[in-house]
C-alpha cells in the first residue's frame, strides 16, 4: 500500500496542492511497518494533474490537511483515498497513526 502526504519544509503541508514536495511511504499491511520512503519534488498545482500523477506513482491513499472538492471527486476517480483534515507535523507519524487507526482529524482547512 502506497501513501502520499504532502509537505513542506518537512512538515505536513496546510494545502494539499500548494506544496512543496511529497512524501511517498510504503507499507505493509500486514504488519502495519512502513517499508519505503521517499521524498519527490512536487511537479506544481495544476488543477487536475496531481491527481493522475499520483495514481501513475502507485499511491492508494492521500492524508492531507487540506484539499478542494474537485480535487477530492478526481482522486474518487482514480481510486485513491482522500483522508482530510489530518493533525500533526509529523508525516510518517500521520500515516503510522493512520494504519493503526489512531490519525486524529480535524476540519479540511481549505475553502474552495
Amino acid at each position: 500500500m502506497r501513501f502520499a502526504v504532502p509537505i513542506t519544509d518537512g512538515k505536513v503541508s496546510t494545502h494539499f496542492g500548494h506544496c512543496s514536495h511529497f512524501a511517498l511511504f510504503d507499507v505493509d499491511e500486514a504488519t502495519k511497518a512502513i517499508v519505503g520512503r521517499e521524498v519527490i519534488p512536487s511537479p506544481g498545482h495544476q488543477p487536475g494533474f496531481l491527481p493522475a500523477w499520483l495514481a501513475e506513482e502507485g499511491v492508494s491513499v492521500v492524508i492531507a490537511s487540506g484539499m478542494g472538492s474537485r480535487a477530492r471527486a478526481i482522486f474518487n476517480e482514480n481510486h485513491i483515498e482522500v483522508v482530510i483534515g489530518a493533525l500533526g507535523d509529523d508525516p510518517e507519524k500521520v500515516v503510522l497513526d493512520y494504519m493503526k487507526g489512531e490519525l486524529t482529524t480535524g476540519d479540511n482547512i481549505c475553502d474552495h
